[in-house]
């Protein structure tokens, strides 16, 4: 898989170098790319933003930079391009399943005011959101899909540990203990020393249940 990510700020995303992503992109399994579109101003003094029409606070991203940026890399439109944004859909487990599909991704982080509307009609097949709050930038919301998109890709993750995390099969997971097998007067549950297979899928099945019931039980509707 291939993933283009388009920021003002490529300095931002040292944590995409460092643990198990790093890790996948030095074997080789993901090609992560960052892209300064500022790189791709036609002006002479390489600006990238502008006032908007109509007035009002801030400032927006012009369409240039992004547009030249975007025809250079993706010419063809071979990828899926998405625009980081609080505008966007919420993003969610059931979009990390449908975009590991996807063979070349590109992210467009936006910043200040946002970018012209334009870009959007012409370049963006979709707009995805952390959530209902806003940040200074898209290069947070990037990091963070790039993260759960590269965990699913083969090899990079066991398969096990996939099929036994939070919300798969619309439940979060059991909870974990490791030694010592007491902490502060807190032991571990005697099923999970005790041996029996059967008896521990049982207790985590439960217990799965019972924390989703709990944390979220919007998830069991």
């Amino acid at each position: 898989m291939r993933i283009d990510i388009l920021t003002l700020f490529p300095q931002m995303f040292v944590p995409l170098q460092e643990s198990i992503i790093g890790r996948a992109v030095q074997e080789k399994k993901v090609q992560i790319n960052l892209v300064n579109f500022r790189d791709f101003a036609e002006n002479k003094h390489k600006k990238v933003d502008d006032y908007p029409f109509g007035g009002g606070a801030g400032m927006v991203l012009l369409p240039q930079p992004i547009g030249s940026c975007i025809d250079s890399l993706d010419p063809n439109h071979e990828a899926y391009r998405i625009y980081l944004s609080p505008q966007g859909k919420r993003f969610e487990q059931s979009d990390v399943i449908s975009l590991i599909k996807k063979k070349y991704i590109i992210l467009l982080c936006g910043h200040y005011e946002g970018v012209d509307q334009r870009i959007l009609d012409l370049y963006i097949d979709a707009e995805l959101s952390l959530g209902d709050f806003v940040l200074t930038g898209g290069e947070i919301p990037a990091m963070a899909i790039t993260d759960s998109i590269c965990r699913y890709i083969d090899g990079v993750i066991a398969e096990e540990s996939l099929q036994q995390e939070s919300f798969t099969n619309q439940l979060l997971e059991y909870p974990q203990y490791t030694r010592p097998q007491c902490y502060k007067g807190l032991s571990v549950p005697e099923v999970l020393r005790s041996g029996n297979h059967a008896k521990v899928e049982e207790w985590r099945k439960k217990k799965a249940l019972e924390i989703t019931m709990l944390k979220r039980p919007d998830l069991l509707k």
